[in-house]
């Protein structure tokens, strides 16, 4: 569940959009675009927005975070497997991860180490999520990641012990989707089915609409 602000003090929204794409966009030889970041970021302020612009005119700080210098908002964005996330956020920072449950026993047995899990216990997909939301939406890297702490799952936002919230979702199709903030925020979650459809409003994340 959401933290609501203190009365008199505007709630920020964190909007997170789901798209299903048939492809991501691609170069004349098949390979996925690396700016394929700019492009989503973009499609994503147009749907939710109502403003087109070029991938251009994002910005990036010193710390990799995407932002739309002409709306005041921050942005980030993540694609696994034929789906892609968008997350923006005004007047604070926003980081989004997917991932899909493939096996990497040698990389989540590390960051389960990283993350002081005892005996030997592996990291989740949810952690690996977690992890990455965190370090787009903040100044930590993963050379300074030792020492952050995840809190015991429970939905909705969960304060971790370096200053910012993280929350994730099971979406399906072997999805996990997490988010990371600086300062608490309600989430409005958006699905579309394909890029050329009108984005839809759930009640929860999902890779279908609401019935």
């Amino acid at each position: 569940m959401a933290e609501r602000a203190p009365a008199g003090v505007r709630e920020a929204v964190v909007d997170c959009l789901v798209t299903h794409h048939p492809r991501l966009p691609r170069d004349r030889m098949g390979h996925q675009l690396n700016d394929a970041g700019r492009w989503l970021i973009t499609e994503a302020v147009a749907n939710l927005h109502g403003v087109r612009l070029s991938p251009r005119e994002l910005a990036r700080d010193e710390h990799r975070r995407w932002s739309v210098p002409e709306l005041g908002l921050t942005a980030s964005v993540a694609h696994c497997a034929a789906y892609s996330t968008v997350a923006l956020v005004s007047g604070q920072t926003v980081g989004v991860d997917l991932q899909d449950h493939r096996d990497r026993p040698f990389a989540m047995q590390w960051l389960g180490s990283l993350l002081g899990r005892p005996d030997g216990e592996p990291a989740t997909m949810r952690d690996f999520a977690e992890c990455e939301a965190l370090i787009k939406a903040s100044h930590i890297r993963k050379e300074t990641f030792a020492g952050v702490r995840l809190p015991d799952w429970r939905p909705g936002w969960r304060p971790t012990n370096v200053g910012y919230l993280v929350r994730s979702a099971d979406l399906g199709d072997g999805l996990q989707l997490a988010l990371a903030t600086d300062a608490p925020a309600r989430v409005r979650w958006w699905w579309q089915p394909d890029p050329a459809a009108q984005p839809v409003r759930t009640a929860t994340p999902t890779l279908e609409p609401a019935a």
